[in-house]
């Protein structure tokens, strides 16, 4: 059995799989860059170890420096959480020949699920829908024109190593293809090491819908049902939901089948996600499967009730999964929100910088899942985001509303965030008619980045209020000291001017 495990990733993630290892009673070791000292998965775990400068390439994508410090360190498991590792099959095979258990799927699995080609071939032999497209490497211009007049336009190149938006690049007209052929295939060598592009039919008007599943190594699989993930910038994911609003209880059944059957095709264990592109008539399509754990997990674990890190970690421990298909089932509503550090204003550039202020939501349904704290750093050197919010609701409409208020009570002062963005969607009309598509951050961009009542000057004015009168307080209270009425002048700034009164004036 696992007693201690290494967890090579940072953020939020890391500081999430520790607890449930808290939990279970096993030993976390945490590394880190130079940049991340001061990092809360440091301060969280019971080891923690430099192993290099602050870019990923010397330090979290550095195999030798990782398994270094999981040997010295005694740890008998690596989890490498999502992004960096989490995906290189050259990694879950390097801990196997380490003597180290990888908590995620075989070298194999990876390796076949991670080449899209590949994985749209493996597909069709196991009958899962794909989008029409290529099923072999695009490397010339005349290839790709060939294949284009073949599939009709629009079309979407993509990389075939690749994810996360890069090396991705739309394609409507004759004119736009050996520009955004040439642009595609740079940007993924540059992303993956690998300059290797496919192409398949654009969906119009697409949603983008993933099952998540889990299956162990004596040969069960069983699906956790979907996520809605079509609020999207830029290919990236920003908001999420479970269950998906526009899903029937039939196209759910066909769909999770369709889920199992992709993640039996590769005989995978551990926690997977199949992406599927779905059209307005519900035609779905099978996308590319994560062969790891998602950034929005947490709200199929708040719908379904099964920790999903901790069933990862057993099913590592060669457990049978406890429950069989039957035994799942999906209560209420969940949301998540990614919180950046960015300027919504300024083309979402990231705001990296010093934490003055935070003051996180509570209460019932809320759950916060975040490495920033009052006087933290965030460094320039990873991605933007610091925290996601996820709440619960026991319907849709409640679920909105938590959320709402939840944004309204988040607060952080010292960098920009993303907070009044996502609180906007919440109230945007065409998100919450559920019926909305990918294209719905940037049709709805400008009423996303109008003023409300929640942000804009309204939320700097009250900033900007609080720390005028918390510097007249304090000035205040300096003269009450050598005053001979401090006596007299015991109440608070507050009392004294009346706080309603003064915010009304001022």
């Amino acid at each position: 059995m696992i007693q201690k495990v290494l967890v090579a990733n940072r953020g939020e993630i890391a500081v999430r799989i520790m607890r449930t290892c808290r939990e279970m009673g096993i030993k976390t070791v945490a590394v880190f860059s130079e940049a991340d000292r001061a990092s809360m998965h440091v301060r969280y775990a019971d080891e923690a170890y430099l192993i290099g400068p602050a870019p990923s390439t010397e330090s979290y994508l550095n195999m030798d420096k990782i398994i270094d410090v999981a040997k010295k360190t005694g740890a008998d498991a690596i989890h490498p959480g999502y992004g960096f590792l989490s995906e290189k099959a050259s990694f879950s095979e390097r801990c196997a020949n380490e003597g180290i258990i990888f908590i995620g799927p075989t070298a194999y699995a990876i390796a076949t699920m991670g080449d899209k080609i590949t994985a749209r071939r493996t597909m069709i032999a196991a009958g899962v829908p794909v989008v029409p497209g290529t099923t072999d490497k695009v490397t010339t211009e005349k290839d790709a024109i060939a294949a284009i007049k073949n599939i009709g336009l629009p079309v979407m190149i993509k990389a075939s190593a690749g994810g996360g938006g890069k090396g991705m690049r739309l394609v409507k007209k004759d004119k736009d293809i050996k520009s955004s052929l040439r642009a595609a295939r740079s940007e993924a060598a540059a992303s993956f090491g690998d300059d290797s592009v496919y192409i398949e039919k654009y969906i119009e008007s697409p949603h983008h819908i993933e099952f998540q599943i889990l299956a162990d190594k004596h040969g069960n699989t069983v699906h956790l049902f979907e996520r809605e993930c079509s609020v999207q910038r830029r290919h990236q994911k920003v908001v999420e939901e479970a269950p998906s609003p526009i899903m029937t209880s039939e196209k759910r059944k066909e769909m999770g089948d369709a889920a199992v059957a992709a993640a039996k095709a590769v005989n995978y264990s551990g926690a997977g996600t199949i992406e599927f592109i779905v059209d307005d008539n519900l035609n779905y399509y099978f996308l590319e499967m994560n062969t790891r754990l998602q950034v929005e997990h947490p709200i199929t674990e708040r719908v379904v009730g099964v920790d999903l890190v901790k069933e990862q970690i057993n099913i590592a421990n060669n457990q049978v999964l406890p429950f069989k298909q039957e035994d799942l089932r999906q209560h209420g509503h969940a949301i998540e929100c990614r919180v950046y550090a960015e300027d919504a204003e300024n083309n979402f550039m990231p705001n990296p910088g010093l934490i003055r202020h935070l003051t996180e939501p509570y209460g019932f349904g809320i759950r916060c899942d975040g490495y920033v704290y009052e006087g933290y750093t965030i460094p320039i050197y990873y991605d933007s985001m610091i925290a996601k919010l996820i709440v619960w609701g026991s319907t849709r409409e409640a679920a909105i509303e938590r959320m709402k208020r939840a944004l309204y009570e988040y607060k952080i002062t010292g960098v920009k965030t993303s907070i009044r963005f996502l609180s906007r969607i919440m109230d945007a009309p065409g998100f919450r008619d559920g019926n909305y598509t990918t294209h719905f951050i940037e049709n709805n961009l400008e009423f996303l980045l109008a003023e409300g009542d929640f942000g804009g000057n309204s939320l700097q004015l009250y900033e900007d209020l609080a720390v005028m009168v918390a510097f007249f307080d304090y000035h205040s209270k300096l003269e009450e000291k050598n005053s001979r009425w401090a006596p007299l002048m015991k109440s608070s700034i507050w009392k004294r001017f009346g706080r309603r009164k003064a915010i009304t004036e001022i």
